[in-house]
């Protein structure tokens, strides 16, 4: 016998509900749910549909991640082509790419765009509950629109995402905001910042020592309890936020308070790359043990340029689709359950084509029909008519069939009457089942 494999380590099965384990990854059919929501909400705001390749020159997220980030120096999967020598990397992240894309086709050409995408990224980290090695997100850029006003509008979407979920704002989910200002006030507080560390070197750990000179925000991001005093001291972004900066973020937070959601202002959000400028935000939860942020986004206004293009505003967030999976099982938030309507019972092979024949009219009229495959009794057929969910069973037997009808039997209601239809027509009755 051949020897079994396996799924690699951290890269795991989306399995439909009915073979899924419930301490495992949620269900295939959670997954489809999440992303109908995201269709509908996103195309509310008026956002386009966008994919980009899986694998991308390793030159870009170098570029547009920086060579002293965690994901660069430990987590990217990088090879050379063997038929070229191309340095190539799995993407780790979807913004590298989208703006890629955006420079290489001038897309900005005829004015801004709304895009977004959803699909796996891959990084090699220890997996553990809601961290794999190949995860999804659902990522979504606003690119060109340089005001307040789109940074706004982003947060405000992603409030409607939790609400078409049905995650409640402030109990399940919270805000944060900063704003990072711009590269010059970014540039006197990260002097600050190495000057303030230098003068506590001895109190800094081996991490933090290292980041110190090549990207100090980094530092603020420990969780060396050890450290939170010292980082808790250290110089504030704000305190070097200039007029302009500051208007913007008060711009933001107007349109935050004008629609009644509550943020709080946390000077400690950051990010470790430089294009990052202005307002950023994070949704976190504390139902998530450490994994507390389920998005995080902001504006990048530097980024087009660092990736050879002109330069052009962009905002965006990534959500992690695992995490916040999770968190909806964790809260058991009541899920639209996906079945059939109807549920096909076939009592024996002669009927077959006739069966087929009505099942594919009613279809078309749009009932969602489940039609039973490789025979069995009638008993085992209506065991897994009851187990599918669907409302009503079509029962396709010979008296019936011999009389031009079919039979519907109510599964829901068993003081119900077993009723016939006629199988001439059965988009004319369609309708009934439709609307029972």
């Amino acid at each position: 016998m051949a020897e079994k494999l396996q799924a690699i380590k951290g890269m795991n099965d989306i399995l439909p509900a009915s073979i899924a384990r419930k301490d495992k990854l949620p269900d295939a059919a959670l997954w489809a749910w999440f992303e109908d929501v995201v269709r509908r909400e996103l195309s509310a705001y008026g956002y386009h549909y966008i994919l980009t390749p899986l694998v991308e020159p390793t030159a870009l997220f170098v570029r547009g991640l920086g060579e002293v980030t965690d994901i660069v120096e430990k987590e990217m999967y990088s090879w050379r082509d063997a038929m070229n020598g191309d340095a190539l990397t799995l993407r780790p992240e979807a913004t590298a790419g989208i703006v890629r894309a955006m420079v290489e086709h001038n897309a900005l050409y005829n004015g801004p765009l709304r895009l977004w995408t959803m699909g796996p990224m891959f990084r090699h980290e220890r997996p553990q509950k809601g961290r794999y090695r190949q995860f999804h997100q659902l990522d979504v850029e606003a690119l060109g629109f340089a005001g307040p006003d789109v940074d706004a509008e982003m947060i405000l979407l992603v409030r409607r995402l939790w609400q078409g979920l049905g995650l409640v704002v402030g109990e399940h989910v919270r805000l944060e905001l900063n704003s990072l200002g711009q590269p010059a006030e970014r540039a006197a507080h990260r002097a600050a910042l190495i000057t303030y560390f230098e003068a506590h070197a001895a109190e800094l750990d081996a991490e933090a020592q290292r980041r110190l000179h090549s990207n100090p925000l980094r530092i603020l991001d420990s969780k060396n309890a050890a450290m939170q005093p010292l980082i808790e001291a250290a110089p504030k972004l704000m305190d070097f936020l200039g007029d302009a900066t500051l208007a913007h973020f008060k711009a933001v937070t107007a349109c935050l308070d004008a629609t009644g959601l509550a943020y709080r202002v946390n000077p400690r959000l950051v990010r470790g790359m430089d294009y990052y400028n202005l307002t950023v935000f994070e949704w976190v939860t504390d139902r998530l043990g450490s994994q507390g942020t389920v998005c995080g986004g902001g504006r990048y206004d530097g980024l087009f340029e660092q990736l050879g293009g002109k330069p052009a505003p962009a905002v965006g967030f990534g959500l992690g689709i695992e995490r916040l999976l999770l968190l909806i099982q964790e809260l058991a938030l009541p899920v639209p359950v996906v079945a059939p309507q109807v549920y096909a019972v076939i009592a024996e092979p002669a009927l077959l084509p006739q069966a087929v024949a009505t099942i594919e009219s009613l279809r078309k009229a749009g009932l969602v029909v489940r039609m039973h495959a490789g025979g069995g009794s009638l008993k085992s057929q209506f065991r897994q008519a009851g187990a599918s969910g669907a409302r009503h069973a079509l029962i396709f037997g010979a008296d019936e069939a011999a009389r031009g009808e079919v039979a519907v039997k109510d599964l829901r209601d068993a003081t119900a009457t077993q009723i016939t239809r006629p199988l001439t027509d059965p988009a004319a009755w369609a309708h009934t089942l439709l609307t029972a």
